[in-house]
């Protein structure tokens, strides 16, 4: 680990079997994302410059990867963020980089869009996992990225089948190489019986969110950016050739603007508003475990997840012997309070039983942008502002993608050309309910998950 990064101390924790049982105690616990002790957030000015060619609001993946395609391009780059930089999801997830494709069946995709469109679509999730591996590894990006694949469990019998399925479609028309393991085998993947088989994508990755943001933010400032913290947009008003954007009591004169706030877009614009949808994510983070328990539990080092409608996920963590799990943010308790992971913790100890007296240290939230249509989208407004966001889950590969598309379209480069550039971005009449509704809907779907229906 580079010296850079500081060191903190391991809280001591709380028994998985005591935080299942609702017995938690906050003060023994981090409420910091662990992704933080290797790479925490930097404070950094909050005056940015009274001019700019590009501003980008939100200094995550996004924006950043942006910034890095702009600057180099000769532009005067400024990226604003309402907290410190890197607080939000891009250091809150779960650090699995996946193709793109893990939103929709390939056969419902095609019957949405057509089977030409929902090939190009496909392809394009592809080269997003293909792309930031290349970006890793040419930036030099110190953020253990590793291709250990994904290992998906099926929660039903049934679920494998219709994976099975959808897997071979996924390799007829994006070339995808899969494998599928039956549940007799599935102990070569993961010591549980709780799944029914499930299936393997051998490319997909995993990286350090923390460092990864990290690494892109020095790229990014190296080229020429400027990045400022504690820096909340107001209004946005265009102007004949430009636009005017009030940060506090300061206006900042910017040619063009890009949002890419993602999950926490808010009062940036009506429009924006009106379109995403940000949903509670969470995560745990277990002590160190023993060697001879922990290598037994994930013996090929994935990535994996599941085929609940309100799914769980989890991996280990980059060379430590420490499991991360994940999974929606419980809303009915405050995320403040230990209470609200207690769900996270049953259903680790429902996967691995054996684990009930290993601590957890580190328990953390952040917001996913969703929209109302599952698909990510990039643009421009009607008042001529860039966008990039939406990515619903899957936000590691499609934002830093995305961030680089939108960057190519500003400088009217031929190159940021994107099969998602033609979809709709819809927004829904009932829009202001959709946050408020979010708790009951998934309260919803985790029955039917616990039901089979």
């Amino acid at each position: 680990m580079s010296d850079q990064y500081e060191k903190t101390i391991e809280p001591p924790g709380i028994r998985l079997g005591d935080l299942a049982a609702g017995r938690t105690r906050s003060e023994v616990i981090s409420a910091r994302p662990y992704w933080w002790r290797a790479a925490p957030p930097r404070a950094t000015s909050t005056f940015p410059p009274q001019s700019t060619d590009v501003l980008i609001v939100g200094a995550g993946y996004t924006g950043l990867s942006a910034a890095l395609v702009l600057a180099r391009a000769g532009r005067q780059v400024t990226v604003v963020d309402a907290g410190v930089p890197g607080f939000g999801a891009s250091t809150r997830n779960g650090g699995q980089v996946g193709s793109g494709n893990q939103k929709f069946r390939v056969k419902t995709l095609i019957a949405m869009q057509g089977e030409r469109k929902a090939v190009e679509l496909l392809h394009e999730g592809v080269a997003m996992l293909d792309g930031i591996e290349a970006l890793v590894r040419d930036e030099q990006i110190d953020c253990s990225f590793r291709r250990c694949g994904r290992f998906r469990g099926a929660m039903r019998p049934e679920h494998y089948d219709a994976m099975a399925r959808d897997m071979e479609d996924l390799a007829r028309y994006a070339g995808v190489t899969f494998e599928m393991v039956e549940r007799r085998n599935q102990h070569t993947e993961i010591a549980t019986d709780m799944f029914h088989g499930g299936s393997l994508l051998p490319q997909d990755a995993a990286l350090h969110p923390g460092r990864y943001h990290a690494g892109l933010m020095a790229r990014a400032i190296a080229a020429g950016a400027t990045v400022f913290g504690n820096s909340p947009v107001g209004a946005i008003a265009r102007e004949r050739d430009g636009h005017n954007v009030q940060i506090g009591n300061r206006t900042i004169r910017a040619r063009d603007v890009l949002i890419a706030t993602n999950g926490y877009t808010k009062n940036v614009s009506p429009y924006f508003d009106q379109r995403i949808v940000p949903v509670g994510s969470a995560q745990i983070a277990t002590e160190i475990m023993p060697p001879e328990v922990f290598d037994r539990l994930m013996p090929g080092g994935r990535v994996y997840g599941c085929t609940n409608r309100v799914f769980f996920y989890f991996r280990p963590a980059p060379d430590e012997r420490r499991l991360i799990w994940g999974g929606r943010v419980d809303h009915f308790k405050p995320e403040t309070a230990m209470a609200a992971y207690a769900h996270l913790a049953r259903d680790l100890l429902r996967a691995f039983p054996m684990l009930g007296d290993v601590r957890v240290t580190d328990a953390w939230s952040g917001l996913i942008g969703h929209s109302f249509d599952d698909f990510p989208h990039l643009g421009r407004a009607p008042d001529g502002v860039y966008y990039a966001m939406g990515y619903c889950g899957t936000g590691v590969s499609r934002s830093t993608h995305f961030g680089r598309k939108i960057a190519l379209k500003m400088l009217g480069h031929a190159d940021g050309r994107s099969a998602f550039d033609d979809l709709a971005f819809p927004s829904h009449p009932f829009h202001a309910f959709a946050r408020p509704a979010v708790p009951l809907v998934e309260s919803w779907y985790r029955a039917r998950d616990f039901t089979g229906l």
